[in-house]
């Protein structure tokens, strides 16, 4: 079987997309976008977000495309949308993304929006397994087309946005329907549409979801590594940095980087001095907000022993001396079925949903389909290479 990781058997094509994009910066101009899109089968949809400039997480910009229309859109002046909405909520239009996930909690949390009859780019490439997933790549495989890359770390929260950064957010949509039409044929051709169409079903149920802040210190990578004090320190540290880079409304790793917060964590200083012996730490700000970082400290080594920090506790699951056998023959069917299928191991069943077969230790593919981790799919493709592997 050839797939599309096979250079030979993805041609490149030239570009077919023609019209120039509209900025919309006016709820005069929104309405007159939608009202020009007519009836169509797809839109493609892109956002732009600052979070690796601004503390709020918000969309600062939306592209969109049909075959015909390209639009660039400035929410923040073009008003709530409600047109847009309605479109990508329509199930009888292919709302078409690259990457979703993300584009999908933003939508969800600014605008309530909860689009559907998705397809993603992404999520297709890697079903096909192609190994550069990437928009820029995949265009430049299917298209020909080399995607500028200069903006990517752009701080989209600024107005006016300089025309070269509109030029480069347009391209984002512009070729995503082309792009979609190439890679939906190369999973028709392979017989994996119906594997991209459960992957895309489940992405309907994206959303933001609120998470406690008052506990995202312990998601730093490194702190799982620190005793309760040194969380505790930490912790007092991390909301003293979301509350400074809230006021600034400044990307919380541009006030202090999480190495520097691990480190003032381990070593706990109690003078100024001390503060500009940590590597990383920025002298202007060891010397400006001394006294907070250091107060910071103070609190976390002052908090009493019962109420310092603790990890949950990981679920337990009965001790089964037998798992680990389970576990390796499973995995040993699921990599011999990914050189087959010319698949990435973990896109074809991940680590998780593996030890999920080998916790259940199906018989039969009826108990195989019992294991809620395991997609429809991949119990299909995979079902009787794992029962045949745990086979007694």
């Amino acid at each position: 079987m050839t797939v599309p990781n096979d250079p030979k058997t993805v041609p490149a094509a030239p570009a077919r997309v023609r019209h120039d994009a509209l900025y919309v910066d006016t709820p005069a101009a929104a309405e007159r976008l939608m009202g020009s899109i007519g009836r169509v089968d797809r839109i493609a949809i892109d956002t732009e977000g600052a979070s690796f400039h601004r503390f709020v997480d918000r969309i600062y910009l939306i592209q969109i495309s049909t075959r015909d229309v390209t639009a660039v859109i400035d929410p923040l002046t073009a008003g709530d949308l409600p047109g847009l909405g309605a479109v990508l909520a329509d199930r009888g239009i292919e709302v078409v993304l690259h990457d979703a996930d993300y584009d999908l909690r933003l939508l969800h949390q600014d605008y309530g929006w909860h689009p559907t009859n998705i397809f993603d780019t992404r999520v297709a490439a890697q079903l096909l397994g192609i190994p550069a997933f990437g928009l820029g790549a995949l265009l430049e495989r299917y298209l020909g087309i080399k995607l500028e890359k200069k903006h990517q770390r752009a701080d989209w929260s600024m107005r006016p946005l300089p025309q070269g950064m509109l030029e480069y957010a347009q391209e984002d949509t512009r070729y995503l329907l082309e792009l979609r039409d190439l890679i939906g044929t190369d999973l028709e051709r392979l017989g994996r549409m119906d594997w991209a169409r459960e992957e895309f079903e489940l992405l309907e149920g994206t959303r933001w979801a609120a998470e406690d802040e008052s506990l995202a210190f312990m998601r730093i990578k490194g702190a799982r590594d620190l005793t309760r004090r040194e969380l505790a320190v930490l912790g007092e540290l991390a909301h003293w940095r979301d509350a400074t880079a809230a006021e600034l409304d400044r990307a919380v790793f541009r006030v202090m980087a999480n190495e520097v917060l691990l480190e003032l964590a381990r070593t706990a200083p109690t003078r100024e001095d001390q503060l500009l012996g940590i590597k990383g730490m920025p002298r202007s700000l060891a010397q400006r907000a001394s006294r907070e970082i250091l107060a910071a400290v103070s609190r976390g080594m002052a908090l009493p022993e019962d109420k310092l920090p603790r990890y949950p506790k990981a679920p337990r699951w009965q001790k089964d001396p037998d798992f680990d056998r389970r576990a390796t023959l499973i995995k040993g069917a699921r990599d011999t079925a990914a050189k087959r299928l010319q698949l990435d191991p973990g896109v074809l069943c991940s680590r998780e949903r593996l030890e999920a077969v080998a916790r259940r230790n199906p018989a039969s593919m009826e108990e195989l389909a019992e294991v809620r981790e395991l997609r429809k799919w991949q119990a299909k493709e995979l079902g009787p290479d794992f029962l045949r592997a745990l086979q007694p």
